[in-house]
């Protein structure tokens, strides 16, 4: 029997088989009747069932293996929750909500479309730059891209929402709330 989830989905990721199991979903897979219906050869069919089987998908009685999906369902990794170092410091219960709804670990899922929930974001990463330090535009790429991928993205909204400052290739915080060092992850 297949064990890996992944091996388990390319078994699956054939059309024959997905509506094999599409079939036995609904009762009972009838070799004859699916191969008439779907006008592939009976043996191309038993072929399909005959992986399915392997898999541990479907049982000798041509059902489906509800208790091996629902196995191999429990075994997939989940996604990770929002890193506490993300959420520390006097974020309110609503931007604590923003935060671990955007944030896998420490890293921003996506950027935020609402400009409301897009500010808590980037108030959050502005906390990676210290007040009253100037900073070179790639050392704010680097810092920005260690949580997200389109760095000048958001480099360009916190310029925009006054967060950081812009000049002669030279970047500062300009905005944006200051913690102090009690209220610091």
């Amino acid at each position: 029997m297949i064990e890996d989830p992944a091996d388990i989905i390319r078994v699956v990721a054939d059309p024959l088989r997905l509506s094999l199991l599409g079939r036995a979903a609904e009762g009972r897979v009838e070799l004859d009747e699916v191969a008439r219906s779907l006008g592939v050869p009976k043996r191309k069919v038993a072929e399909a069932v005959g992986k399915l089987r392997a898999a541990g998908l479907i049982d000798r009685e041509m059902r489906l293996e509800i208790d091996r999906l629902q196995s191999i369902a429990a075994s997939l990794p989940t996604a990770e929750g929002v890193a506490a170092s993300i959420t520390a410091g006097p974020w309110s219960d609503e931007e604590r909500h923003v935060l671990s709804r955007f944030f896998s670990g420490t890293r921003l899922k996506e950027i935020p479309s609402s400009r409301r929930k897009r500010r808590i974001v980037l108030e959050r990463l502005a906390q990676e730059f210290e007040p009253g330090y100037r900073y070179q535009e790639r050392d704010v790429n680097f810092t920005l891209q260690l949580f997200h991928a389109d760095y000048a993205a958001l480099r360009r909204y916190m310029v925009d929402e006054g967060l950081l400052t812009r000049a002669e290739g030279v970047y500062w915080r300009s905005g944006g709330r200051y913690l102090t060092n009690a209220e610091r992850p």
